[in-house]
């Protein structure tokens, strides 16, 4: 499936004819806290079955869709706002070759701050001068959304509501939603509500050998996957989140498709199987020996 390795940080694949190249924005180390609906010692067990460490590091990975229109990229990172173990998505595109003002759109999965907070640099300025951003209209209506905002944890108004705005402000005329439309002709938007209302994945690609970004369908994919019950605490609504990891997984499982997560271990991608009443996972390509 791989066209090219260039390390940890960039990794070059196909998906249905068209070429994406996975692109690493860090890892950050997460507690077992972040989860809810499992005891801690069973999400232990559980990592330790898949041979990860514990307490688990998540990945936070972008991709970029190379399209004849130009470089879309899905998700930015998180940019200098969550600590120095992520914002390598800036040195990721330079090795991938591919400039800031080469990209023609910024696709959102969500606006959660691992995903968007990237968008801009330290100074507030947007670092892609030349993309459209891109994202489901409904995390614009629920963001953007003043009364919510006023009725939020202090926390979450600084990390969520104030920071979407900070992030989508430099591209206020560039701002485009979307609901269950095409934005580009190779990439389907496929609605994954309930992680965030406007949560989306996207289908890139066309017959055999398609992929789905699947955005966060999964933090901590050695537990969720197994257990897609669990979720996690800043899933916005857990019941739809919860409904939704479940028919995903099946439909991965029994298509055979093909997913890339932003919080799958680099280069993100893997293939969902069925197994003892669940589901599990192999990923694409196989781990190096000896590798985290």
């Amino acid at each position: 499936m791989a066209d090219s390795d260039r390390g940890r940080d960039v990794f070059a694949f196909d998906a249905g004819g068209v070429a994406v190249t996975a692109l690493s924005d860090g890892t950050v180390e997460a507690s077992l806290g972040l989860l809810r609906g499992i005891p801690q010692s069973d999400a232990a067990r559980l990592i330790e079955l898949a041979g990860r460490p514990v307490p688990p590091r998540i990945a936070v990975n972008c991709f970029a869709v190379h399209l004849p229109e130009g470089i879309v990229l899905v998700d930015t990172g998180a940019g200098a706002t969550m600590g120095p173990g992520l914002g390598r998505l800036p040195a990721s595109l330079g090795k991938a070759g591919i400039a800031p003002r080469d990209v023609i759109a910024v696709l959102l999965t969500h606006a959660h701050p691992d995903h968007s907070n990237g968008l801009t640099d330290a100074a507030g300025n947007a670092i892609f001068p030349h993309a459209d951003l891109i994202v489901h209209r409904n995390e614009v209506s629920y963001w953007f959304d003043d009364e919510r905002m006023a009725q939020a944890s202090p926390r979450k108004r600084e990390n969520n509501f104030i920071a979407v705005r900070r992030q989508f402000a430099p591209y206020a005329e560039r701002l485009r939603t979307f609901d269950a439309e095409r934005v580009f002709s190779a990439i389907e938007p496929v609605a994954l509500h309930g992680h965030t209302p406007g949560h989306t994945g996207y289908l890139v690609g066309d017959g055999p050998g398609r992929v789905l970004i699947w955005g966060d369908i999964v933090h901590i994919p050695a537990v969720q996957i197994p257990r897609p019950d669990v979720t996690v605490a800043v899933d916005e609504d857990t019941a739809a989140a919860v409904a939704t990891r479940q028919r995903l997984l099946a439909r991965a499982a029994d298509a055979g498709l093909i997913v890339a997560g932003m919080h799958i271990d680099f280069p993100g991608l893997v293939r969902i199987g069925r197994a003892g009443g669940t589901f599990d996972f192999q990923p694409i390509p196989a781990p190096a020996a000896g590798q985290d």
